[in-house]
């Protein structure tokens, strides 16, 4: 029933047998009825490669392909070409997780600009879905979308909305009523469950439930009660629990309705 919009099977630091056993879990998931699916992020090449191969061993995962700006300085030609090979494969469904990461500025800015732009013409050309990331940059990434065509009409009357997600949104109220006017979607992480986090749960309130998808981001930003240990997709449950509360509707509503909603942001066919 519940669909994780953005995962990390693929994280470096998780063992063979530990990834074998997520895997496990979260099959025994689907199979229960539990879950729907999950979509692996990629954020360099190795792992985007890596969450392609997730995605053809698994019929539930599927994969997203491209360079996070913290990888920015890793990017030259030929990585991007084989992203753009990987992107032809049948259940790749976004290009992602791309953007501008300002807080962490583990790639020099100007880099980040570079490679966020020149991914955004590759979905662009491809016409694929574009999975964000945005730290410390929310109106920069907008103008850059804005300015590489990622609201055009060609890609609205594509999609039937504008392809693009915006991963872990922690923007205002107000800049996510923006990107849903302009035809994004918005994804919810751990952090709405947070105690001190009332500007997410404005955001969440003030944005359609039809415009909203849930996520772990896992292994990072566990929700609460489990904050501190390792997140999962399993624990996608406690975000959609919150937003649920939090727009006055019922936990299975709330699963129903976001997991239709990534299955529409990644055309990924019920």
């Amino acid at each position: 029933m519940l669909f994780d919009s953005h995962t990390h099977f693929n994280n470096e630091d998780l063992t063979s047998l530990e990834r074998q056993a997520l895997f496990s879990a979260v099959d025994n998931a689907v199979r229960s009825g539990k879950m729907s699916g999950a979509v692996d992020i990629g954020f360099d090449l190795p792992s985007s490669q890596m969450a392609a191969e997730h995605a053809d061993k698994w019929a539930w995962c599927y994969a997203a392909v491209g360079c996070h700006p913290h990888d920015a300085k890793t990017m030259d030609d030929d990585k991007l070409l084989q992203i753009r090979e990987l992107a032809a494969k049948e259940k790749v469904v976004a290009i992602g997780e791309i953007g501008l990461d300002f807080y962490y500025d583990l790639s020099d800015r100007d880099v980040q600009r570079e490679w966020f732009r020149r991914q955004i013409r590759l979905a662009n050309e491809l016409m694929m879905p574009i999975t964000i990331h945005a730290r410390e940059a929310d109106q920069e990434v907008m103008d850059i979308l804005k300015e590489e065509g990622a609201f055009s009409k060609e890609r609205q009357e594509y999609f039937g909305h504008a392809g693009v997600l915006l991963h872990c949104f922690s923007g205002s109220a107000e800049l996510g009523k923006q990107y849903v006017k302009l035809g994004a979607y918005l994804s919810v992480a751990g952090p709405v469950t947070y105690k001190n986090n009332k500007k997410t749960v404005a955001m969440v309130a003030a944005v359609p439930i039809e415009r909203l998808l849930v996520e772990t981001d896992a292994p990072y930003l566990t929700p609460v009660p489990f904050r501190g240990k390792r997140n999962t997709p399993l624990f996608v449950e406690y975000t959609a629990r919150k937003v649920a509360e939090i727009k006055g509707l019922t936990f299975e509503e709330t699963a129903v309705i976001t997991r239709d909603n990534a299955m529409r942001f990644y055309g990924i066919k019920g």
